[in-house]
């Protein structure tokens, strides 16, 4: 989403770190191609003008004129006064004393909160607590129907009453409460139908629903691609039922991202959670200074030792670690890894979180999810044997697997050429030589 932001922020920066001495003329310069490139995100303009005034400020303050490294000392004001600007550190749930601790889910028409709500029961699942979910949502066709569908997919219970009225989400939302301190649940989550706020008397429902079931929690969903309209909305929302944090949902798509940066600021609200993806996994804990950092073309290389932390089991990774000093390294524990690389996320998502200095370096530049699929389809076509022994692997077996994971023997011998430097390179490695890296990227099939 901020692929073009941080393209015009880094080349800011590049020609500030080229210079070893900054003017004023220079500072100008800069924060005028600061604030374009804000108000190209869809950043509000008054924002904008103020975050770059800051920024100003403190870079004259630090003495950044006279500093001997001034490119680097800007990058990091203005890192600080983003991450201030999307939040003040990572926030996180804070349930009742007593169970079942209320989740209520509200937002706009069509921003993504039934798809959300049962991402944030398997990611509550996923840290050892059971919800119930509660399908309140009885005006848009079907919503009750989407839950139930996305409940059974993940074995997450849901509760719903489908001859229940439109006008009965209160009702149904308070009897979920009571099914869920029956099943003995940590978290009750609530999907609510998506209203206006300028609609009163769906407003005044959320009011009383609110009052009926005490939440622990009223979190927004908020569409990002939507933009400034939906942050204003958000404060209205806020001023109408008072909202504890929000969830900004596709996070991963390709708009400008301004509602993204500015939604804390103006709401005065923390966002909690990011939805990164379709699928139901793709929710993360949202840390304003890590999408600062990527936002600046830093990466986010925590989150993504978390997301590996999360798919790799501790004594997998020592084995693929012996393996790998031992030169043993075969097929089969490629494949492996493969398939913990794609449950990590899409490979664009992955590529985001590394420094773009480093990235742009990779030969894997481009790899896609696609391509994975193919290498993937080739490893699962081979028998035992020859991913144990690929440089053994004949001509008439590459035909073979060639045709079992419909794609060209050339493919098939892109993948074993460039494994086999692979190979060479980790036996270098095992020696306590220096291998050349170039050659290392994924066979471009």
């Amino acid at each position: 989403m901020f692929e073009n932001l941080t393209d015009k922020l880094t080349s800011v920066f590049g020609r500030l770190g080229s210079k070893g001495r900054l003017t004023d003329d220079d500072l100008d310069t800069a924060m005028r191609d600061i604030r374009l490139a804000l108000l190209e995100a869809d950043v509000n303009f008054k924002v904008a003008r103020e975050l770059v005034a800051v920024i100003r400020e403190k870079a004259i303050g630090t003495g950044v004129l006279k500093g001997i490294s001034p490119g680097q000392q800007v990058v990091k004001i203005v890192h600080d006064e983003l991450a201030a600007l999307l939040g003040t550190g990572q926030q996180s749930l804070q349930p009742k004393p007593a169970p079942p601790s209320v989740i209520l889910l509200v937002g706009l028409q069509g921003s993504g909160k039934t798809t959300t709500a049962s991402k944030l029961a398997l990611h509550l699942r996923r840290q050892g607590h059971r919800a119930l979910l509660v399908a309140a949502d009885l005006r848009r066709p079907a919503a009750v129907q989407q839950l139930e569908t996305l409940g059974k997919q993940l074995n997450i219970p849901v509760y719903s009453e489908p001859k229940a009225g439109p006008d009965d989400g209160p009702k149904v939302a308070a009897r979920g409460k009571s099914k869920a301190k029956d099943l003995g649940v940590m978290w009750c989550i609530v999907d609510t139908g998506g209203r206006l706020h300028l609609d009163k008397g769906l407003m005044a429902e959320l009011e009383q629903m609110k009052e009926d079931l005490d939440p622990a929690e009223t979190l927004m969903v908020l569409d990002a691609m939507t933009g400034q309209d939906a942050v204003n909305a958000a404060a209205a929302f806020h001023e109408h039922v008072g909202l504890s944090g929000l969830i900004l949902a596709k996070l991963d798509g390709d708009a400008r991202g301004g509602a993204a940066l500015t939604a804390t600021h103006i709401t005065g609200v923390p966002v909690i959670f990011a939805g990164v993806g379709e699928k139901a996994d793709a929710l993360e804990p949202f840390h304003p200074e890590r999408m600062a950092s990527r936002i600046l073309g830093m990466g986010d290389v925590l989150t993504l030792v978390e997301k590996a932390q999360e798919q790799i089991e501790e004594d997998e990774a020592q084995e693929m670690q012996r393996k790998l000093r031992r030169a043993q390294f075969d097929l089969s524990d490629f494949l492996t890894q493969l398939k913990a690389i794609k449950r990590m996320g899409p490979i664009s998502s992955l590529m985001d979180m590394l420094p773009q200095a480093f990235r742009s370096k990779l030969p894997t530049q481009q790899a896609n999810d696609g391509q994975l699929g193919r290498i993937e389809a080739i490893i699962s076509s081979m028998t035992l044997w020859e991913r144990r022994n690929p440089d053994k692997i004949t001509g008439s077996r590459r035909s073979r697997v060639a045709l079992g994971s419909g794609t060209t023997p050339t493919d098939v011998n892109q993948l074993l050429n460039q494994f086999k430097q692979m190979q060479k390179l980790m036996k270098q490695m095992a020696g306590g030589k220096r291998g050349n890296m170039a050659g290392m990227g994924l066979p471009k099939i």
